[in-house]
């Protein structure tokens, strides 16, 4: 018996050693076990996860949406609105790095509306602190519509994920 078992244990350490083709053509690709893991449809719940992320027995819960609209005060030179937008962007990436911001981006239209950012956090109140913090909001270039928003609770790990898709960054 105990053979068998050393023989089932060997067997079983040379089968993992095998590159299985797919897998590896995914790892080349840069997705490997994390993108198998993610997207493994087999997994039906994971409490863990769920925990972690503050999700309800929904998967969902509450961010605030924030729309970012034309200020009353667009009239600044070129060069200064370029500053104020660089520190606009560094900004956002210092509130996606404290994880208070998952998600953040600007419409391609030319509307009022130009962008929106999705916070982390449980109150508009606590949203409006943070907007107060950008530097476009302070000179008048943006002001925000903020709206409590429930969504998917998957959020918070999005922003982290995307680094790995970046080449280079807007914002840092």
């Amino acid at each position: 018996m105990r053979q068998v078992l050393i023989i089932i244990l060997v067997m079983a350490t040379m089968a993992s050693c095998i590159k299985n083709e797919r897998t590896s053509s995914r790892t080349q690709a840069g997705n490997g076990i994390l993108y198998e893991t993610l997207m493994d449809t087999n997994v039906k719940y994971d409490s863990i996860l769920a925990t972690r992320l503050g999700s309800d027995d929904y998967g969902m819960k509450s961010y605030v949406m924030a729309f970012l609209k034309r200020g009353p005060n667009r009239d600044q030179d070129s060069v200064t609105a370029a500053e104020i937008q660089k520190a606009h962007l560094k900004n956002i990436g210092r509130m996606a790095d404290e994880g208070k911001v998952v998600l953040a981006g600007p419409f391609s239209d030319d509307g009022d509306i130009r962008g929106i950012y999705i916070f982390n956090v449980a109150t508009v109140e606590e949203a409006a602190e943070l907007t107060a913090t950008d530097p476009a909001i302070q000179a008048g270039r943006l002001v925000m519509e903020l709206h409590p928003w429930y969504g998917t609770a998957i959020l918070p790990i999005v922003a982290p994920m995307s680094q790995r898709l970046e080449k280079s960054s807007w914002v840092r």
